[in-house]
């Protein structure tokens, strides 16, 4: 925690009420700023407002609407002035295996993985666009390097935001904006709830992290923060691995718990 790091700055999180996206918006306030977050759970949504009060504002989004992304990021200019930060965090993954894949599942997964963050990148550029100035973190994965079973939605997804960060680097980068990602590895979040509560499944993780535990969001959004910050001032276009050196020993094969 650094005290006063974010004093005067505003950021826009998707996916800000639960996980990594809520330790982001506790984080970045706590360090000074003001947040304005979205989550498509409504009783989420006033979780998290009671909690900001003053600091910032939470409302009800689908990051797979565009309309409702602008709509955050107008919000946020509408109420603070400017958009400093913007924090890309809102996924979630429908498995299948590639033979025999759901349309609908694929559809649900790229969608809210990868269209939910370029509607994001493309709304918090116009925003910052006003200042000359600003700093995006997308969340992907580490699946967008390491291949899971019934993973080909979410991992092709993850990979694309990866591309996309650096894409938005390339265009971005020369008028004042900074675009980088974090690739968490297992995070300890209610997503990822049914992982722990299969003790075969966990051991089945753990064998893989050399570090021998998951991240908790809070070890998410610490480095998040980073980048979003002036010490990352020269680092846009970047790719950080947060994996408990996961990603040099691959992903744990999951058939047996798949039907």
């Amino acid at each position: 925690m650094i005290p006063g790091r974010f004093a005067g700055r505003v950021a826009v999180i998707t996916g800000g009420a639960s996980g990594i996206g809520l330790a982001i918006a506790r984080r970045f306030v706590a360090e000074g700023g003001h947040v304005v977050a979205n989550d498509i759970a409504p009783e989420r949504v006033a979780e998290l407002q009671a909690e900001l009060g003053a600091s910032g504002l939470a409302v009800v989004g689908d990051v797979t609407r565009e309309e409702d992304v602008a709509l955050l990021f107008e919000t946020a200019l509408e109420r603070f002035g400017a958009v400093d930060a913007s924090f890309h965090v809102a996924g979630a993954n429908r498995g299948g295996y590639i033979a025999r894949m759901v349309e609908a599942d694929w559809d649900f997964t790229v969608d809210l993985c990868l269209k939910g963050v370029m509607f994001a990148m493309k709304h918090a550029a116009q925003a910052m666009m006003k200042t000359g100035k600003g700093a995006m973190v997308n969340i992907a994965s580490l699946n967008a390097h390491v291949p899971m079973h019934a993973g080909a939605a979410y991992s092709a997804a993850k990979a694309g935001v990866e591309m996309l960060t650096k894409n938005g680097a390339l265009e971005l980068t020369p008028g004042g904006i900074r675009v980088n990602a974090i690739l968490p590895g297992l995070v300890q979040t209610p997503l990822t709830k049914r992982l722990f509560d299969n003790p075969d499944v966990h051991a089945a993780f753990m064998e893989r992290i050399p570090q021998g535990r998951a991240a908790q969001p809070e070890e998410i959004a610490a480095p998040a923060l980073f980048l979003a910050s002036d010490d990352a001032s020269y680092v846009s276009g970047a790719s950080l691995l947060v994996d408990g050196a996961w990603a040099v020993s691959g992903y744990p094969d999951m058939r047996p718990w798949r039907n």
